[in-house]
């Protein structure tokens, strides 16, 4: 990873981010447009070489940023636009750049994934308690393949992640992307 460029979508805290400049030298975009997040990142990762932490739009920034070698998003992309998110993120890859995002697949209340491309409403349970809804793309694997496809990128591998506790139903898929 030496001298390369990683894109970090959604970086919150910066921790994986911070591990790829710090221990690999590579050089590491982290856009998060949560100013909390940004804020919190900044102070605790702030002085690594190698490491910028951007308060922007996922696409806002990429429409200016120079390319990169790879890109991640750790369950962030459920969170946005797949037809807005995917193109750019496919544009702002070098050709032979990969991305590899996740994606909630099964949510606790076992709601099968959506066949249309539409956000629903998902109930998150916080750690310090209660919940909070938000609205996500919980999409098909394949629904997700075909949209990572017309953006332009080549899926090479779609990795299931279920948790290591038979009864949480929580389940998540990996995709490893390219751009061609």
């Amino acid at each position: 990873m030496a001298g390369r460029r990683v894109l970090d979508l959604g970086s919150g805290t910066g921790r994986h981010a911070a591990h790829l400049a710090r221990d690999h030298q590579a050089l590491v975009d982290a856009v998060d447009n949560a100013p909390s997040q940004h804020e919190r990142a900044v102070s605790t990762y702030g002085g690594v070489p190698g490491l910028r932490f951007h308060l922007a739009d996922a696409v806002d920034h990429l429409r200016s940023a120079d390319p990169y070698d790879v890109s991640y998003a750790v369950n962030v992309l459920p969170y946005l636009p797949p037809h807005k998110i995917l193109p750019a993120v496919a544009r702002a890859l070098k050709h032979g750049g990969m991305l590899a995002f996740s994606v909630l697949h099964t949510p606790s209340d076992q709601r099968p994934p959506s066949t249309a491309v539409t956000a629903r409403p998902e109930t998150l349970s916080l750690r310090g308690g209660g919940d909070l809804t938000v609205h996500m793309y919980v999409l098909t694997p394949q629904l997700w393949e075909d949209l990572a496809v017309e953006a332009g990128l080549r899926v090479t591998d779609v990795i299931t992640i279920d948790s290591p506790d038979v009864a949480n139903p929580v389940s998540y898929r990996l995709f490893l992307t390219h751009r061609p």
